[in-house]
């Protein structure tokens, strides 16, 4: 090999490899550092694509699972209202009965009539009620829930009208109903009223049933998107401390070996001396 001044072809090479090293070490200290093995785009662009995809539809099953479990509490509320509104019935239905007794003299009947209107005045407000300012009873449906990230499928909560005299309460409710002793209140219109309570209790529910099933699955297709996810951007730091190991060793290497490549140019100054 000959002994030349200009070029130091060893020292070239062992300074290419200590930069190779030191780049390396240095990608390490960060990865383990910040946790992700994508540090910079170039490290894994398709896997920073993909990775960003699945972060957001992690993101949005978490915003739909919150918007489930807002929707079941506006259902649990609604079913605490209509229990409400089934104990009244109750008491009506046995004020009713009470106020066929022979005995009651007619003040007795004015009292059980001064109940029976406040409670006719009490389902009346119950259809009023609302949850954070959403309406809970009326003729048209609360609304839809997304139970699915990209809001393919949904859940219908179903209209509920309270004061409707088909479906509701309201041929007992009514205004205009101011004695148990009208035509209009029967044992029978009571009865279909408690009926129509309790068929909407029961829809109620399997409403309740189907969201809290369908808040399952989001939370456990969430988890698996996260898991998915980790696959792509953490860093093993087992495997990760394993090269960082290596190419610290390298740098300090590279480094020795780069002052001996400098060092032995020195000997062509001997030949000139």
């Amino acid at each position: 090999m000959s002994v030349v001044i200009n070029t130091n072809y060893t020292a070239t090479v062992a300074s290419n490899n200590l930069a190779t090293s030191n780049s390396m070490l240095q990608k390490s200290i960060t990865r383990l550092s910040s946790g992700s093995k994508i540090v910079n785009p170039s490290d894994d662009a398709g896997g920073l694509a993909v990775s960003m995809k699945l972060s957001a539809a992690a993101r949005r099953q978490g915003a739909v699972s919150s918007n489930i479990g807002n929707a079941v509490s506006l259902l649990q509320t609604q079913d605490g209202a209509l229990k409400v509104a089934g104990k009244v019935l109750e008491r009506i239905s046995e004020l009713r009965t009470l106020y066929s007794d022979v005995t009651k003299s007619s003040s007795d009947l004015a009292n059980y009539d001064s109940e029976f209107t406040a409670l006719t005045t009490q389902l009346r407000d119950t259809s009023g009620e609302a949850f954070n300012g959403v309406a809970m009873f009326g003729s048209s449906a609360v609304g839809t829930v997304a139970v699915t990230e990209n809001g393919g499928t949904t859940v219908s909560i179903a209209a509920r009208d309270l004061t409707s005299s088909s479906t509701g309460v309201g041929t007992i409710s009514t205004s205009s109903n101011t004695s148990l002793g009208d035509s209009a209140v029967t044992l029978d219109a009571i009865s279909a009223a408690i009926k129509n309570v309790a068929t909407m209790r029961a829809t109620n529910g399997s409403e309740q049933s189907r969201l809290g099933f369908a808040g399952e699955l989001v939370t456990v297709n969430k988890a698996n998107l996260e898991a998915a996810n980790s696959r792509i951007v953490d860093v093993d730091v087992a495997e990760e401390s394993t090269q960082l190991a290596r190419w610290n060793i390298l740098t300090q290497a590279g480094t020795s070996m780069l002052s001996q490549a400098n060092q032995s140019a020195q000997s062509a100054l001997k030949l000139i001396g």
